[in-house]
């Protein structure tokens, strides 16, 4: 995939510079040629997984001492970013499970716990993956109904949680059930995949994000020892809400990536394409058109890039990581649109790329927190209301 934009210096950094060359020519060489067919077959290209660990791709967020190379979220959020240019799908995987899972381990595991999953799921050998939503509970966190009972050992787990990704493949899960009653009666737990009791339901057939596998999950009496809870007792919200600022922010680059590839095929088909006898990049309306897809993904670069530093600095506020995610997402959306309105008749056919970018695009104004949310989490934040 040639970039049809030219490079603006955002002065990232050495590190971020060198991350983004990298992870750009694995996903042109590897990722983008599996694309189309992830997307057809709602294909997990697992294979994957091991070559992206060994870039060092799955531990960016983690110390050199657990495996990782130590580096931060700006990082991370190029690295979702350039792998989602290529596929989205792919990309929400890979943030799936290198942040949600892997950097939450690494953030509130135990030293036991870090050493016992961590190797596996940053070298790729492992599928990571969280579990917190389910039918009846998605933004309504404290509303959800699998419950851990404590029992001789450890707890029980009955229930079931829904919408999670990566679940159908993952070795292991950070799951969030209730042990008491309120905010303060939810606790993390590491699952894995063998544990008796523990199943895959139903999968889920997706509009967008193909490939990127959505499925049920079964707790009936899945037997889970006291060595598995992840964090305080109780103190799961704390744990949850404490990791999706982070997950805001590195999965904003999920549709900096998808605005990148609408422009990368915009660009050179109104190049080519010809109407009255000359090419329609010609026209002042494309180039309008053009014009406002670029100032788009340059914007949102520039918010979620700087979210992304302030996250490595300790200092990124929870309405800013929402705000950058919302920015993106509604940013995505709409160049997503407008480049299967510039490609005309071809750009509502399967033979361009553009219809799955609108498709994927429309996943993160939902997942990680609606829009609806994030906009009334940054009022509420800013006005200060109760």
């Amino acid at each position: 995939m040639t970039r049809s934009t030219p490079d603006f210096d955002f002065a990232l950094g050495e590190s971020a510079d060198m991350i983004r060359e990298t992870v750009a020519r694995f996903a042109d060489e590897r990722i983008a040629p599996l694309a189309a067919k992830v997307d057809a077959q709602d294909w997990f290209p697992r294979d994957l997984w091991p070559e992206m660990g060994a870039l060092g791709l799955h531990g960016i967020t983690v110390e050199e001492e657990w495996g990782g190379i130590g580096l931060g979220y700006l990082e991370h959020v190029i690295a979702v970013e350039e792998v989602s240019r290529a596929s989205a799908s792919v990309g929400l995987s890979y943030g799936a499970h290198s942040n949600l899972c892997v950097n939450q381990i690494r953030r509130w595991g135990t030293d036991a716990q870090k050493a016992k999953y961590l190797p596996q799921l940053i070298s790729g050998e492992h599928v990571g993956s969280l579990a917190m939503s389910e039918a009846g509970a998605g933004s309504d966190v404290v509303g959800m109904k699998l419950r851990a009972e404590a029992v001789d050992g450890g707890y029980r787990l009955n229930g079931t949680k829904f919408w999670i990704t990566n679940g159908t493949c993952a070795d292991t899960l950070v799951v969030y059930a209730k042990t008491g009653e309120g905010s303060k009666g939810i606790t993390a737990f590491l699952i894995e995949k063998d544990f008796a009791g523990f199943s895959i339901g139903q999968k889920i057939d997706k509009m967008g994000m193909r490939g990127s596998p959505t499925c049920e999950l079964v707790f009936d009496d899945c037997f889970v020892p006291e060595e598995q809870v992840m964090g305080p007792l109780h103190g799961g919200v704390r744990v949850l809400m404490s990791g999706l600022d982070y997950e805001r922010v590195v999965l904003a680059g999920l549709q900096l990536g998808i605005m990148q590839a609408c422009l990368d095929t915009v660009i050179p088909y109104v190049r080519e394409r010809r109407q009255f006898g000359q090419a329609i990049g010609t026209f002042q309306l494309m180039q309008a058109k053009v014009a406002d897809m670029y100032v788009a993904l340059q914007s949102a670069r520039a918010y979620v890039y700087a979210v992304a530093r302030a996250c490595d600095a300790g200092q990124t506020t929870r309405f800013d990581a929402a705000g950058a995610i919302l920015y993106a997402s509604e940013g995505a959306f709409r160049v997503a649109g407008e480049a299967v309105q510039a490609l005309g008749g071809a750009g509502y056919t399967k033979d361009w790329p553009v219809e799955r970018y609108l498709r994927d695009a429309k996943l993160l104004d939902i997942g990680a927190g609606t829009n609806e949310i994030r906009r009334m989490l940054i009022g509420r934040e800013l006005i200060g209301a109760a």
